[in-house]
């Protein structure tokens, strides 16, 4: 692991002080571990959180603890693997959606999740990850949450060139560019450049105010997982994942669905609340206020909509059970 840790005095090197676990996780290219950490004690309503990135951490979901507890919701953060508090190996191959699928589903199994407990939460990288993982498994699911993720790529991209980058400054899109074109992205001119729009569009305060849990997961992204699948930046995607597009395939979604959208958010809220339209069981929760990190900078609305969804399903479906 990358990040410091402790064991436990079972002398187990898998579980970690204050409900930490190191959960084995098999790949084509070896056994690796990843970082999980629950909260709560709650048998009918367990969450589990699926970080953006790729390759960033679970640490910008601390903004759960504010809400979630009080709530009765247990939770989970987790890393995935390549991501900080995980191991992060070097091997290029293991950086596509269908081998982090079966990652999440051995770390469901490793920490008992089923249909009659099972909340699944994604934002951004990790609503497609939570998507893909539902379209293959979501027999083991009681309810899914989509978190200001679009479901394709390339409408994502189309919304970045035609809504967002004509409201930029022209000099500064132009010097990004350049950058861009000419291989110049990990300098510290290009992260500048980007200040105005990760502050309009993916968490609406002064970078100087950015909450520190957002800072350190920011600073702990694995920009050799990142790059190659998301591109340099949130200025649209141009890695492995470009092609990706689910649109046609959302009403295979038999789950109770919250899919979150916000209003300044660079994903398009409209084509969010399309998604759930379709989706069979679906709601839509639009934070007004927010941006890409809703949690954040539209807070209340978004953890409001979030537990009233879970303890809606979880109500109804024990009612259910019990009829």
């Amino acid at each position: 692991m990358n990040a410091e840790t402790y064991l436990d005095n079972t002398g187990r090197d898998d579980v970690l002080g204050g409900g930490a676990r190191r959960i084995p996780i098999s790949t084509p290219k070896g056994d690796f571990h990843v970082w999980t950490k629950r909260f709560g004690n709650n048998p009918t309503a367990k969450l589990l959180l699926l970080h953006g990135g790729p390759a960033a951490t679970h640490e910008y979901f601390e903004a759960c603890d504010s809400y979630l507890p009080a709530a009765n919701v247990e939770y989970y953060y987790y890393d995935q693997l390549g991501s900080f508090y995980s191991d992060q190996p070097d091997e290029p191959d293991l950086w596509r959606i269908d081998r982090f699928v079966d990652e999440v589903e051995q770390v469901r199994i490793a920490l008992g999740l089923d249909a009659g407990n099972f909340f699944l939460l994604g934002h951004s990288w990790g609503g497609i990850l939570a998507t893909e993982y539902a379209l293959k498994y979501q027999q083991h699911l009681k309810g899914l949450v989509i978190s200001n993720m679009m479901m394709s790529i390339p409408a994502y991209n189309e919304y970045a060139r035609s809504v967002l980058m004509p409201t930029m400054d022209q000099e500064v899109l132009a010097e990004i560019k350049r950058l861009e074109a000419a291989g110049e992205t990990e300098t510290p001119r290009y992260m500048e450049l980007l200040n105005d729009h990760y502050q309009e569009h993916v968490l609406r305060m002064p970078a100087d105010q950015w909450p520190d849990p957002v800072i350190r997961a920011f600073s702990h992204i694995n920009r050799s997982v990142y790059v190659p699948m998301q591109g340099p930046s949130e200025l649209g995607a141009s890695g492995i994942l470009s092609n990706w597009d689910r649109t046609n395939d959302i009403e295979r979604l038999n789950v109770p669905t919250l899919v979150i959208g916000a209003t300044h958010d660079t994903m398009d809220p409209a084509h969010m609340e399309m998604v759930a339209g379709r989706i069979p069981h679906g709601r839509f929760l639009l934070c007004r206020n927010g941006s890409h990190m809703a949690m954040y900078d539209d807070q209340t609305t978004y953890f409001r909509g979030l537990i009233d969804f879970i303890v809606d399903i979880d109500h109804w479906s024990t009612a259910a059970h019990r009829g």
